[in-house]
């Protein structure tokens, strides 16, 4: 993986689940390291504020952006257009659906988790990567459901993310979603991962 010491050639993210997960979803597809290096921000917030700066590192010449949609995709297609056109990117009114790619320089792509249209966040796309035949999603789905209200240590809106979790916990080897994903349990001959692959391989060459 290149470093991220000087690269001209940046993907930013918001966490480290994110960053695991696209590297490993990369490698697999491609059977090749990431020709970019990926930058975990320590959440949205932080890429927010220090995305102008990002954009203004010296030698840049490409620059990916991924981040969860959340409850309002316009909302957050908003936030990160406004902070790209601040630093002189003119950016369409909306996203496109396959990925926006933009000229700068540097080349700018924004890619809205899960599928630049729906709300949702990372989650939402590895969900996405779970067989249709599987038979213990839905029983793990129906474990996390069960829980009363009272006695659950989840945020209210992270019950997929627990649901996940406890899908990836019985597995033969449980895993992380990252390393589920390099392993073979998530499908990433999804369509949702297609398209994902797709706008990395646009964007960065």
């Amino acid at each position: 993986m290149v470093s991220d010491a000087g690269s001209s050639r940046v993907l930013l993210v918001e966490g480290v689940t994110d960053r695991h997960a696209i590297r490993h979803i990369w490698t697999k597809v491609t059977r090749e390291d990431p020709s970019f290096s990926i930058k975990d921000k320590g959440g949205i917030e932080n890429l927010l504020q220090d995305l102008g700066a990002e954009i203004r590192v010296s030698g840049l010449k490409v620059l990916g952006i991924i981040v969860d949609a959340n409850n309002n995709p316009t909302c957050r297609w908003k936030a990160i257009a406004d902070r790209l056109m601040a630093a002189g990117i003119q950016v369409p009114n909306v996203i496109d659906p396959l990925g926006t790619i933009v000229n700068g320089p540097p080349l700018i792509g924004v890619w809205l988790m899960p599928d630049n249209d729906s709300a949702g966040e990372l989650e939402h796309f590895i969900e996405s990567l779970i067989p249709d035949t599987d038979v213990v999603w839905p029983l793990a789905a129906q474990y996390v459901d069960a829980i009363p209200e009272n006695s659950r240590e989840f945020r209210a809106h992270k019950e997929l993310r627990a649901k996940i979790y406890a899908w990836l916990a019985v597995r033969k080897d449980p895993r992380k979603p990252g390393e589920a994903i390099g392993a073979g349990d998530l499908n990433t001959d999804a369509p949702l991962a297609k398209s994902l692959i797709a706008w990395l391989q646009r964007l960065f060459g």
